[in-house]
Parts: C-alpha cells; structure tokens; sequence
C-alpha cells in the first residue's frame, strides 16, 4: 500500500480523522507487529491458528479486529459482538469472530475489510483504518461523531486468551469505543448477548442481556414444554473440557432436576484448570470423526450420550447398543427429530396450514434422511452450499426452518409470522392449548442465533421425552445409506466448479456426464466431487445401497477426479 493509494476502493479520504485519534491507533499497535510473510483470511469460523506463538500474528490480528467492530458497531448504530475462540480445535489454537447485531454472522461483504485490515503493516495502519471509515460510513459520515461504537466481547478457556482480550481492549481504548468484557462464554452465549443488547426495550426483545437471563430463559421453556411429560433415564454430556462444561453446569442449577420430573444430566469431561486437555481424546469432532465414546465415558448399554465442541456450538448423540456396536446420531439425526416434533405440534395446534416447515442440509446430507423428511414426515428439504451462512439464510426462508450441518452444528429459526402465530392463535381445547404452549416455550429454547450444543441438548431431551423414545427407536426412524468420503490430490483445485449446491461439476468439462453415467449403475447410488477450500484436493462423496456399492462407487468418481485432475503433460 503506497502513501496515497488506499487499500480499499477510496482514492483519497474524504473526511480526514484528527491526528490524536490516528496517532492512539499507531500507539495502541505498536506493541503488535505483524509477523513477516504471514497472510491471514477471514473465513466462516473468523480468523484461526496457532496462538502459543506471538510470532504468528494472532494479536496483531485481534488488534484490527478490534478496529473493525468499532466501525461495523457505527456502520449498523448497534452494539457489536467479538469471540475470542477456536471451537473444536486443539488448544494451542485460537482465534477470533466478529458477530452482526441480531447475533448472525459478519455480513459476508465485510469479510474482505477484515482480511484487508488484518494484513496491514503497523505503519500504515491509522491510514488504512481512515480510508475504511470513508469507504463504508459514507452515508453515515455526518453522524460519525454521533454515532457510538460500543462494543461486548468473550472468550473461551483457552490459555493464549487473556493477551488476546488485552490487544483487543488496546484496539478498542485507541478508537474510543465503550464494551463490556463478559468474562468466559460459550459461543453461542456470547451471540445470544448482542442480539439481547439490539433488541432490549423492543416488540422483538430477545431476552436478558446476562448468564443469569440466558439460563433462566431456557430453563422456564424447559419447564413448560415438559409439562406432563417425564424423561427416562439420564444423559451423559461430554463437554470437551471447554467453556461448556462450566456453563452446563450452571445451567443445571436452574433446571429441576429428575426427582422433580427434570433431567439427569452426568457431566463429563469439564475440566478447564488443564489446558492441555480442551478437545483432547474428547468433543463432538473426537466422536464424530472417530466413531467412538470419549476414553472417558462409562456409559452403559443404550445410554444417552452426546460430545459438545471445545466453544459448545455443536453437539452430536449416541449410544454402545446391546451387541456392544457404536451407534452415532449426528446433526443430520438431530435436525429430522427436530422436524418430526415441530411438524407433529403444529399439526396439533390446527396450525399446519399456516405455517411452512422446512427442513435445510447440504449435499452432504445422507440421502435417506432426506428421503425421510421428504416421504414420512411431508416436509420439503432445501439443499444448499457447504457453510453455516448458506443454510441459516436459506432456513430463514421459511415459517419454521430447521438446519444442521452433519457434525451436530445446527439450529431453528421460526419467522416474526410463525412466533406472532403461534402467540396469538387462541386455543379451543387442552390439546391444542399444549400444542401451543410447547411451540412458543421451543421458540425461547432453541437458540436461534446460531448452533448452541446446550440449547439444542435440551430441546434434544424434550422431544425424545415427548416421544417417549429410546435411543434405538431414533435410531430406527430411517437406516442411513452406506457412504463413503474420499479425499483426491489434484493439480490444480481451481477448475472443479459446482452448480446445483455443489452437487454437479460444471468444469472441467466432460466430468460431470462420467460422474452421472456411474451413478446411475448403483441401486441408491448418489455421488459429487467438491474442491477443497484449503488444499489442492478434492473431495468425493459417495453413496449407496450397500457398503460394497457405495465404496465402489466413490473409487470410480475418484478416479474420474484424478483423470480430470492431472497435471498437463509437459510435453503436450
């Protein structure tokens, strides 16, 4: 970036900062240099790496974060979330996430700022955080002094946070911005608390803008869907000994517990004094990707257990069955349980007609959940993109939209339709009345900011109380197609394109009429390639209606890959 050329799209400043103001940025980086070659990209998760070592940058990188959600919190005359974690990554990671004001992601188009922000050198950066304040406050620049930026930020358990939390505060005192530090919060907590922030005082108020309002708003809906109803039984919560562990534990406090017709919940794997052990042989991604308990665990037979991630967005189920075999019921199970109760409570409350139910995943979905949701249960499914941002906007499409990505990160989003309806419809008889009632308390239950390994726990127990069904009867709702994901090198990434939410290649071309030719041999048989986003790799995906059909099946496409995928014979 030369001198007078901005690093944005703004020529030259149109509105000039005051020099005090530009100088407290110079001072407040000073101590945070970026590291020589590194490059960073805001991604879907934020920005994330290691963090034992400073020569990686990560304080330089929250420092600008940090100037970026003073902006972002005037850009939006709202309050501002900043998260401090790495979720299920291992624990000598972190990293950081900004949060919009409704408790959604970053608005997409200001991942670029944040990227361009990051990878700025200490010198030049009063100038570039004074060109970024013309590009995006435009239209906002008369208020700008007007405008307050305040800021709330958390952090997970990890040790690397306190001086991350400190350049952070740093980025903050120089820009004059006001915040509230809430200490360690789970994830989803911490987007729980903006949105509160946004909508206090409102007809949309969220709830209470402190734990203490977090736990009590999911522990009254509990009370009242659970109503007449009782769980069997006890569940085992692996909390990946992270920021999980102590809030779940917390939050049992509000709860009644089994003797009182609650819940039993046995925390496991909660210690946080050992830093070394966040997401250690324990957690969703542990469980998920090994296709086993934590070592940890002392479940028995057909017992309830489900692993939280490191920051609890994510939580995944499952049991050992009588024969002793692991049994997992991952995000795309916990979304068709959610389905089947939401769509079975409005039916009862005489609401079907009024309110449209859908069901969201991605291609990587097992194709007989699809076909369950589609065929038993009559409810549409959208398939969209991989990534959290594709399915919560999508979902919010619809009155009552359910989504979950298969490593348990998911949530429900019910419209300012679907809540006024159910709120206001007036009951004719007892059912209908706990119909009703058990609709409003699931919209106070599940947190709809984002996944929320607690909330969904929860919501999890309920409907399986409702059901009053084992864990071998969720199971057997519908018997998972045989699947394969396979891992292909390539030369060049770049040339796979996708279409239909990523599950056609557009390019190169020629791949995608061979990859549908082989499909069609197999009963069942589905399959696509996708890019990697991070290496020279693409992934295929295949199923079918036998082990041996599905393995089979992705060996072929991969080998169409790798044809497609060489490199270019030098010699032409």
């Amino acid at each position: 970036m030369s001198g007078s050329t901005s690093v944005f799209n703004q020529p030259k400043p149109v509105v000039k900062l005051e020099q005090a103001l530009l100088d407290a940025i110079n001072a407040g980086i000073a101590p945070y240099p970026i590291p020589d070659g590194r490059k960073y990209g805001y991604g879907t998760a934020g920005f994330r790496m290691k963090a034992i070592d400073s020569n990686l940058g990560l304080n330089h990188v929250v420092y600008t974060v940090g100037l970026l959600a003073a902006i972002r919190a005037k850009k939006r005359n709202a309050t501002i979330g900043i998260m401090i974690t790495a979720s299920h990554n291992p624990a000598e990671d972190n990293g950081v996430k900004l949060v919009d004001p409704m408790g959604d992601m970053l608005e997409q188009s200001w991942e670029g700022y944040a990227t361009v922000l990051a990878n700025t050198s200490n010198e030049e950066m009063a100038q570039a955080y004074e060109h970024l304040v013309n590009e995006t406050l435009v239209d906002e620049i008369r208020q700008l002094q007007d405008r307050p930026a305040n800021i709330v930020f958390g952090r997970d358990t990890r040790t690397s946070g306190p001086s991350l939390i400190k350049a952070l505060k740093a980025a903050l005192d120089a820009v004059g911005a006001t915040y509230h530090d809430y200490g360690y919060l789970t994830t989803p907590q911490l987007h729980y608390m903006v949105r509160c922030v946004n909508t206090q005082n409102t007809p949309y108020a969220f709830g209470e803008a402190t734990e203490d309002g977090y736990y009590k708003k999911m522990a009254n809906a509990f009370k009242t869907i659970m109503y007449g109803r009782k769980i069997h039984g006890s569940v085992t919560a692996d909390c990946a000994n992270g920021v999980g562990g102590p809030k779940l534990q917390e939050l049992i406090k509000y709860l009644p517990t089994a003797a009182e017709g609650g819940i039993d919940i046995k925390v496991i794997n909660d210690d946080v004094l050992k830093p070394e052990a966040l997401n250690f042989d324990c957690g969703a991604d542990y469980v998920k990707t090994k296709q086993k308990a934590p070592p940890s665990s002392k479940a028995g037979p057909n017992e309830r257990c489900c692993s939280l991630d490191g920051d609890a967005d994510r939580v995944v189920y499952y049991f050992t069955d009588s024969n002793g075999v692991f049994r997992l019921l991952d995000g795309d199970r916990i979304a068709t349980l959610g389905a089947v109760f939401l769509a079975e409570m409005a039916e009862k409350a005489g609401l079907s007609d009024k309110l449209k139910i859908g069901l969201v995943q991605t291609a990587y979905a097992n194709g007989a959940s699809t076909e369950y949701v589609e065929k038993v249960l009559k409810l549409p499914v959208v398939v969209t993109p991989t990534g959290v941002k594709h399915l919560h906007h999508a979902a919010a499409r619809f009155d009552i939209g359910v989504y979950f990505e298969a490593n348990g990160h998911g949530t429900i989003l019910f419209s300012d339709n679907a809540t006024k309806t159910i709120r206001e419809t007036q009951p004719k008889n007892p059912g209908q009345k706990h119909a009703l009632d058990s609709l409003s308390a699931s919209i106070d239950l599940i947190n709809q900011t984002v996944g929320d390994a607690i909330s969904d726990m929860l919501f999890a127990e309920v409907v399986l109380a409702h059901k009053a069904w084992t864990m071998e009867n969720w199971l057997n709702t519908y018997i998972d197609l045989p699947n394969r994901l396979v891992r292909v090198e390539v030369h060049d990434r770049s040339i796979f394109k996708t279409e239909d939410a990523e599950r056609k290649l557009v390019s190169p071309k020629g791949a995608q009429e061979e990859i549908t030719r082989l499909v069609s041999n197999y009963t069942k048989g589905r399959s696509f390639a996708r890019a990697s986003g991070t290496e020279d790799a693409v992934r295929v995906y295949a199923e079918a209606y036998s082990k041996h059909e599905a393995e089979a099946l992705a060996k072929h496409v991969a080998d169409v890959v790798k044809k497609f995928g060489a490199a270019p014979d030098p010699r032409g």
